[in-house]
């Protein structure tokens, strides 16, 4: 089995629903009626109104078809907000039954525990002091703070220009989502740095999002990621705000190594450990998840690259003093991800003998299934209409102003659509209209995806999750497959391309 988990982004259904019908409320505001000339109009139906035996005019055309495809929307209103409303359910992208699962592998961080706003804070002040006190950075770097606004999870990072981006499934950078330090990128120049807005699968990150063999892109992927993200950007702030010159890839090493010594240097576990109900959140579900599982004879084990007294103190808080004996095999200072693909490396075991875990394949064949995987569940939802209607126009002047005005509100549509989720980079799941980069990974690694493990809690465990058939570009019902109303026709434009 391949799963997916990890902390929800908040409950949003009701802020979801406003936004939902403010969009539709853009678009409506935007519909003026065509002005009827006095006197000598007559009406057919769907409301085209021409003047005695002239054809209708294509203006009149353009918003009567602009007010249909509203009006279809506003019908899809109450199925796309049912989807918005159950944070409990769980996402398959393949078919899957739990019954064909026996053993089940928990990461330790953001999975069986889940952290308080307060260790991003953490991690971001101690790698920056780092920075200072041992890479001797400018003092003044202390003046910025942690915003954990500003990021999202699976951006990427151009460790040679210093620019932090968020690219679709495709390897397209969505505009407007490029950052140079904390200044967003003007577009004209991301096209002429990139020769467009398409990044070469060469310089993409490698199979575990790292910059390395000539890849210039790092992708960060895990919640770990999201302090050192900022960091990066208020460095690159501080460099470029006073004009000071500076080389890009070291500068992207240092931050790096003083994020990575906060957790081999014990700074950040320590901490924890001083304050433990401080930066861990309380989560009774997880013990009820891994009763739930024992009860069923399924067999677990826990791999983590924390350190033991660490993860023993955290799962004691968290789920009771008895907590090893829930666990087959306990794997910690695991050093993840090479733990998955070094076969020389030892690691060190708790209740060892029960499995042979000394590595993957060995993982795998205990039980002839593969492990758990568990990452994040976050959706949105955004209308297509204006695109369809878009391609659909005609060349003559009058319809080049509606289509003008057009562009316009989808544009105010789409960036009212990422402030929703983050004023900088948008949905982690979406770019305007493709999937992310990071939701292709999620796709290709991840039988199953949820907000956190107690998802499974709503579930049998001889449950079968089937995934939605998802239509293709050529098999979506579009308003441009439909006739226009009475005798007007206008044939769809060829040779017009998509705005990205």
């Amino acid at each position: 089995m391949a799963a997916a988990a990890g902390p929800l982004l908040g409950s949003r259904a009701a802020a979801a629903a406003a936004v939902v019908r403010g969009l539709l409320g853009v678009c409506l505001r935007r519909a003026p009626a065509p002005a009827p000339a006095a006197g000598t109009l007559s009406c057919r139906a769907k409301g085209f109104c021409t003047a005695a035996g002239a054809a209708p005019d294509m203006k009149s055309y353009l918003w009567e078809r602009y007010r249909e495809a509203k009006r279809s929307t506003e019908d899809l209103v109450p199925s796309i907000m049912s989807n918005l409303l159950n944070p409990d359910a769980i996402f398959s992208n393949n078919e899957m039954s739990l019954s064909d699962i026996e053993i089940y592998g928990f990461d330790y961080d953001y999975t069986l525990v889940f952290y308080s706003k307060h260790l991003h804070t953490l991690i971001f002040n101690a790698a920056r002091d780092l920075l200072i006190n041992e890479h001797r950075y400018p003092a003044e770097i202390r003046n910025y703070e942690y915003d954990p606004s500003f990021a999202i999870r699976g951006l990427h990072y151009d460790v040679h220009r210093a620019i932090l981006m968020k690219i679709d499934a495709f390897h397209y950078i969505q505009l407007g989502t490029v950052y140079r330090g904390l200044s967003v990128v003007p577009d004209e120049e991301v096209i002429e740095m990139y020769e467009g807005s398409h990044v070469p699968l060469e310089q993409m990150s490698d199979f575990y999002g790292k910059s390395s063999h000539g890849n210039t892109m790092k992708q960060f992927m895990d919640i770990f990621s999201l302090p050192e993200m900022t960091l990066l950007s208020c460095v690159n702030e501080y460099f470029l705000k006073n004009n000071l010159d500076y080389e890009p890839v070291h500068l992207y090493k240092d931050v790096k190594d003083s994020i990575r010594d906060v957790h081999i240097k014990g700074i950040m576990y320590r901490a924890i450990e001083a304050d433990i109900e401080k930066y861990i959140c309380y989560a009774e579900q997880t013990r009820a998840v891994l009763a739930k599982l024992a009860d069923h004879g399924k067999k677990m084990f826990l791999i983590t690259n924390s350190p033991s007294s660490f993860v023993d103190k955290g799962m004691r808080y968290i789920v009771g003093k008895d907590w090893r004996d829930m666990f087959d095999v306990v794997i910690v200072q695991a050093e993840k991800p090479n733990f998955f693909n070094d076969r020389r490396r030892s690691c060190v075991f708790e209740n060892p003998g029960l499995l042979p875990c000394h590595n993957k394949a060995s993982m795998e064949d205990a039980s002839g299934r593969s492990k758990t995987h568990i990452d994040t569940n976050d959706t949105t939802n955004c209308f297509p209409l204006l695109s369809v209607l878009i391609l659909q126009i005609h060349r003559d002047d009058e319809s080049q102003v509606i289509l003008q005005e057009w562009k316009k509100e989808r544009k105010e549509m789409r960036e009212m659509t990422k402030n929703f989720f983050n004023s900088q980079f948008g949905s982690l799941f979406r770019t305007d209209q493709n999937p992310t980069y990071f939701l292709r990974r999620l796709s290709r690694f991840a039988d199953i995806y949820m907000a956190s493990l107690s998802c499974l809690l709503s579930y049998d465990l001889s449950h079968t999750f089937y995934p939605r058939r998802t239509p293709l570009q050529h098999e979506l019902p579009a308003w441009s497959d439909r006739p226009p109303a009475g005798n007007f026709h206008i044939p769809v434009t060829h040779g017009v391309a998509q705005a990205k």
